[in-house]
């Protein structure tokens, strides 16, 4: 979760993307840009036409005609070209040789040429700037800084290194040369190589302000302290190799008073608090600008918003995978980046397509998670106008398609809209219609047998449109759904797809006027088969369409199928079950508990009641805080106090009812206890 603060002021190192420059001009959809410029256009043919403009040495690498001469920018731009297409390797890079190139700012990204060539094309240029991250092995980063050192021109005037390595950090050499490149501003040794002897020799360069450390193995920053007066910007993310106490570690950065960003986030397996006593430090980076702190541990909203106020200065903090960022105070000031973008620019296609895919990956792997509730909504409008503006460009509408299938913005993300008669005759038109669309999807894959990732959306998609929707779950039994259903569970064994299956047909279950038309022989055949299931998932969701359906004996009564027999098989199965606490490998998620309530108060009938308590603790043990407050809103308290206190309820349905009180007061004790 990044947050930005006083949008009226820009992060001094942070510049917000232009889907127009991005990668040197090639924009991601060409189609959906502007026109490629005229410079360009003509790298292209060059880069692409190289073998045959150039003639060839003796050992191999290319030469350009001798009469070709090309500019610093141009020459910059030319070799950008050549990195971003993979092209630049020993027999391309040799054209760098000699004057005809007049290179200045250098970016050798990923390229995978050798020490020698190296060497020979760059180290005689009068280089500001040089980006070596992520080079082939080939060219060892120590062979990288020995080559500029050759240079005594480069000694005095390189001003930015950026480098880090792709092969493990204990196999590059340690004879780094850093203090010899003395006219650096710049430097980034991001997993490479890098000891504490090695950043004292670093803090002592003369005009160094920035400096990244992160995953390196230093294992000291005292040596810090040499450059405190000069230093602006640190990031040391992931000091895995660090012995310093925290309070010693603090104690040097209290001294860097003129940082104005620095970066101590945390890799995941770290769990360091590091964050959470800087936070409580009241003389400490006193002109910080931006702050990350993303991945520490017992951070909270209290801590953070106090900090932030005592630096009326501070423009950014980072705080994803922490528990703080779900204050009002957070999502009142200034706007996210992605947000803004896609507001302020409705109509710009590169805007909103490059929009769409960083929100896509914002809110993918788990990171939704981690975002506040009211800027995921914001997000969510956004995507839904940016379908609407761009309904023929199919990469954007997937992009803004999957983060919508995000289970955190599924489930809670509120959408409170006042539709008018006419609206909402058009949302069920609408409804139906999809419903029919994917059931017909569902229809094609299942006689083709093809379970692919199509299938899946699919499946997915309906059993999202038919929770708690009862208009959603008649569409689907009036067009067949569930003859289509019976099918694809005859036609395929995969958990994944019978716990989509299953989950539908909860939905359905759930609706009183719908649940007697799934009491059929291939209904109770399936659950029946599946409540035996390995899958933990399909065993419950199985349980669950059993659960619902005999609550009801009515339907039961009229046709030869034996519910008694299946309510036994139910809590010997849930009894055999392991603790409600258990981890599932799909996480289930409920946007009410109501439909759980009738199956609470029927005390007739234990197996339904058990399973309800049995799902409800489940879902409270994993999210306290959302399902605690739902018991409270929904007055669901008072029905598990009366279980508990039923002279004939069943003991293990008194035992679970308790158990989920008891989360539910340990819960509210927490919270009050939290600053």
């Amino acid at each position: 979760m990044v947050h930005f603060l006083h949008p009226d002021l820009s992060p001094r190192t942070i510049v917000p993307p232009d889907a127009r420059k991005d990668a040197l001009g090639y924009c991601v959809v060409q189609e959906e840009a502007s026109p490629y410029s005229l410079v360009n256009i003509c790298l292209n043919v060059l880069v692409t036409n190289l073998e045959k403009l150039c003639s060839e040495r003796s050992d191999g690498t290319l030469c350009l005609p001798e009469h070709w001469r090309f500019p610093q920018e141009l020459a910059d731009r030319f070799l950008g070209v050549m990195t971003w297409q993979g092209k630049l390797t020993d027999r391309t890079v040799s054209i760098f040789r000699g004057n005809q190139m007049k290179l200045k700012l250098v970016n050798i990204k990923k390229a995978k040429i050798s020490t020698a060539a190296f060497i020979k094309a760059f180290c005689h240029h009068k280089l500001i700037q040089l980006d070596a991250t992520a080079v082939d092995p080939d060219l060892p980063i120590s062979d990288i800084i020995h080559g500029l050192c050759r240079n005594s021109w480069l000694q005095q005037n390189l001003q930015c290194l950026l480098l880090d390595s792709t092969t493990s950090i204990r196999q590059d050499s340690r004879l780094l040369l850093f203090g010899q490149l003395t006219g650096l501003r710049v430097l980034s040794v991001y997993n490479v190589c890098f000891h504490s002897e090695d950043l004292a020799h670093v803090s002592q360069l003369p005009k160094l302000e920035s400096l990244d450390i992160s995953n390196t193995l230093v294992t000291d920053i005292s040596a810090l302290l040499t450059c405190k007066d000069r230093l602006k910007s640190l990031k040391m993310h992931y000091l895995k190799c660090l012995t310093m106490t925290k309070p010693q570690i603090l104690a040097v950065i209290k001294e860097l008073k003129c940082l104005f960003h620095l970066d101590i986030s945390n890799h995941r397996q770290l769990q360091s608090d590091l964050a959470f006593h800087l936070l409580q430090q009241k003389d400490i980076l006193p002109n910080v600008v931006s702050l990350d702190i993303s991945g520490g541990s017992c951070i909270t909203d209290g801590a953070v918003e106090l900090f932030i106020r005592q630096r009326p200065a501070m423009q950014f903090v980072g705080l994803l995978a922490t528990d703080a960022g779900y204050s009002d105070f957070f999502t009142q000031q200034g706007l996210r980046l992605v947000a803004v973008g896609m507001r302020n620019h409705p109509l710009d296609l590169p805007v909103q397509f490059t929009a769409s895919a960083c929100a896509l990956n914002l809110t993918r792997q788990g990171l939704a998670r981690g975002m506040p509730v009211r800027l995921l909504s914001e997000v969510t409008c956004l995507l839904f106008k940016a379908l609407k503006n761009f309904p023929h460009y199919q990469q954007l509408q997937k992009n803004c398609l999957l983060s919508l299938t995000n289970s955190r913005i599924l489930v809670d993300v509120p959408f409170d809209r006042q539709l008018s008669s006419e609206q909402t005759a058009q949302l069920k038109e609408e409804l139906l219609r999809a419903v029919k669309e994917l059931l017909a999807i569902v229809k094609q894959k299942t006689t083709e047998k093809l379970d692919d990732v199509t299938l899946l959306f699919a499946l997915k998609a309906l059993w999202n449109l038919t929770d708690e929707s009862p208009v959603a779950c008649k569409h689907f039994m009036e067009n067949q759904g569930l003859a289509i259903f019976i099918q694809v569970l005859e036609a395929f064994s995969g958990s994944a797809i019978q716990s989509k299956v299953l989950g539908l047909l909860n939905n359905v279950a759930e609706v009183r006027e719908l649940s007697s038309k799934l009491v059929t022989k291939d209904v109770v055949k399936h659950v029946s088969v599946l409540l035996h299931s390995t899958s933990m998932e399909v065993s419950y969701f199985a349980a669950g369409v059993i659960a619902h359906l005999t609550s009801d004996k009515q339907p039961w009564m009229s046709c030869d199928l034996q519910r008694s027999p299946l309510l036994q098989d139910l809590y010997v199965t849930i009894q055999n079950w392991p603790s409600s606490s258990c981890k599932m490998t799909a996480l289930v998620t409920y946007r009410s508990f109501k439909a759980f309530f009738p199956l609470l108060g029927n005390f007739s009938q234990p197996e339904s009641q058990l399973w309800a308590l049995w799902a409800m603790h489940h879902v409270c043990s994993k999210n306290p805080s959302k399902y605690c407050k739902m018991l409270v809103e929904e007055e669901g308290l008072q029905l598990l106090c009366d279980i508990q206190e039923h002279n004939e309820a069943d003991p293990q349905a008194q035992q679970i009812a308790a158990s989920i009180l008891d989360d539910f007061r340990m819960h509210f004790m927490n919270q009050q206890r939290l600053p």
